[in-house]
């Protein structure tokens, strides 16, 4: 097996949160898979840390923006995904409540009115359940896609 030594793993490591956000559980998870055992591979998070290579802040405010205005997703997607990187919960909280409001329910409306133009359903009331499924599944709350549903039926 190739072996790699630690200066080797904190360069490579550079570069990579040089290219990209990354987070710590990406870089660990990347190290486990190089073989460095756990002594190493904190200390080279512990050294991209302070180098500022990587910022869990600075993270969470570039995925919460790319994953909201690019791939459309809602806060609790977002907050899920964040939670399985281990993001502390107050860092995303605070991101995801810099979104603005207006904007994310303009969002919601336009992805429910793309989808009811897709959607065969045989009566209002299954096409509403198909649409809120689907807003779910995208992240979105209850109290949100009932409003957004609700408007695009009138």
């Amino acid at each position: 097996m190739n072996t790699i030594t630690e200066e080797e793993a904190l360069n490579r490591m550079a570069a990579y949160c040089s290219a990209a956000e990354h987070c710590k559980a990406e870089v660990n998870e990347k190290l486990q898979k190089w073989g460095l055992p756990y002594e190493v591979i904190n200390r080279i998070i512990d050294r991209l840390v302070v180098e500022k290579f990587i910022d869990e802040e600075r993270y969470c405010r570039a995925f919460v923006n790319d994953k909201f205005r690019f791939a459309k997703w809602g806060k609790m997607k977002i907050t899920q995904a964040l939670y399985m990187k281990k993001i502390p919960r107050e860092v995303t909280y605070r991101y995801l409540n810099d979104i603005d409001r207006e904007e994310y329910l303009a969002i919601l409306g336009d992805l429910i009115a793309a989808k009811r133009k897709s959607i065969h359903a045989k009566d209002e009331f299954e096409l509403n359940g198909k649409l809120i499924r689907f807003a779910m599944s995208r992240g979105f709350e209850m109290d949100d896609i009932r409003r957004c549903v609700q408007v695009e039926e009138e």
